[in-house]
């Protein structure tokens, strides 16, 4: 597969186009962001973490029916990838209430939730991802019901397949961002990554923070956290 020129870069990943209109590679940087990119920082090492974390739950995904753009990792940074077309949400799915639930309604960081909680955030860094409604997405046409309601249903089966995967591991899984997109052939899949810059883990007896919070806090040894 020959990797061709630059199509995009993010806080976190650098796109390339490849000899394959249906493929792109997906690279992983060392960039560490939070707060809408206001607070910046490079972890050595963490790209390589995250490509690899990325690529071992997509794959375990994969085999349970969940479509994903995973193809294969093809060095320590860089993953194949299908193209796809990124709907403009970013799903969060959370079991335990922290960050900006608890800012908002007040609730008591730790707070078991009596059943997954699925929010919806605009994917747009100027406006800072704003918080929508059920009602924002299909009045403005970025999903209709049929494929939102899907999704939500996906949202679910992922987010009941990675809290038996992690606390397998003794980790609890607080909560996670995800997001979507259409390929060449409309198919909808799940895109992006999932690794300790898009999730909370924490320990199940010390409730250690083991992701991206340890950088958000200045909590010290993300690379250890990560590598844990």
């Amino acid at each position: 597969m020959k990797k061709g020129k630059k199509l995009y870069e993010g806080k976190a990943k650098i796109i390339f186009a490849t000899n394959d209109k249906n493929l792109i590679i997906q690279h992983f940087k060392d960039d560490a962001t939070a707060f809408n990119n206001q607070k910046k920082s490079i972890i050595d090492g963490k790209g390589i973490l995250n490509n690899r974390i990325s690529e071992h739950i997509l794959n375990n995904l994969n085999q349970i029916g969940i479509n994903n753009h995973l193809v294969k990792r093809i060095n320590m940074r860089e993953q194949l990838v299908r193209l796809v077309k990124v709907i403009p949400i970013e799903f969060v799915v959370r079991n335990i209430a922290t960050g900006s639930l608890t800012k908002r309604l007040g609730i008591e960081e730790g707070t078991i939730l009596n059943e997954p909680l699925i929010e919806y955030y605009f994917k747009n860094d100027d406006l800072g991802d704003p918080l929508i409604s059920r009602e924002h997405i299909l009045n403005f046409e970025w999903l209709d019901v049929v494929s939102l309601d899907w999704i939500n249903k996906e949202c679910k089966r992922i987010n009941y397949f990675l809290q038996g995967m992690f606390r397998a591991i003794n980790i609890k899984l607080v909560d996670f961002k995800i997001e979507f997109g259409k390929t060449n052939e409309n198919k909808i899949i799940l895109a992006d990554e999932i690794s300790p810059d898009t999730c909370r883990l924490w320990d199940v007896v010390s409730e250690k923070k083991l992701d991206k919070d340890r950088f958000r806090k200045d909590l010290g040894n993300v690379m250890q956290a990560y590598q844990e």
